[in-house]
């Protein structure tokens, strides 16, 4: 049995980067509708081609707070509040936030001290949030506003992967 393999992806054009991870990720989502696996995945394939982070991974929604997932990464938070948090607060307003210097966010949860920026797209699936990608880099300013669409469409794709 052959196993997925993913093409190395230069990254110097953020734009061209994502939309080849987002083949990537179609590839090895296709034909499977579970959460779990296809977030654990995702996030091996997100921890495998995106340079400078030090966590990938998903928090899923379960009842009014966030529950650890898949991840890539050192050990994290396993639960976190609705508001409380970068990821917190992206499930609260169902917007993507997005932190160049976790220093300055008020309320940052700290799972990781070598985490300095971080990236947070909810998960939403016929207009039910139902969890959130979550990235960490050890970098200041890791994560941009071509990051941000990128990553937000690897969203979009893994929510398809649910039909």
């Amino acid at each position: 049995m052959l196993m997925f393999a993913s093409d190395p992806i230069d990254f110097a054009d953020k734009s061209a980067g994502y939309r080849a991870l987002e083949k990537q990720l179609h590839a090895l989502l296709h034909g499977e509708r579970d959460f779990i696996a296809n977030c654990a995945n995702a996030a091996a394939l997100l921890w495998q081609t995106l340079p400078d982070l030090n966590w990938a991974g998903f928090y899923r929604l379960v009842g009014n707070e966030l529950v650890l997932g898949p991840f890539q990464g050192k050990p994290a938070c396993v639960r976190i509040a609705l508001g409380k948090g970068v990821c917190g607060s992206a499930a609260a307003t169902r917007k993507t936030v997005l932190v160049p210097d976790v220093h300055q966010f008020s309320g940052h949860i700290a799972c990781d001290a070598a985490s300095r920026s971080e990236i947070v797209v909810p998960l939403v699936k016929n207009g039910q949030l139902l969890g959130l990608l979550d990235l960490d880099s050890p970098k200041l300013n890791r994560f941009d506003a071509a990051d941000q669409a990128g990553l937000e469409k690897l969203a979009a794709v893994l929510m398809a992967s649910l039909e």
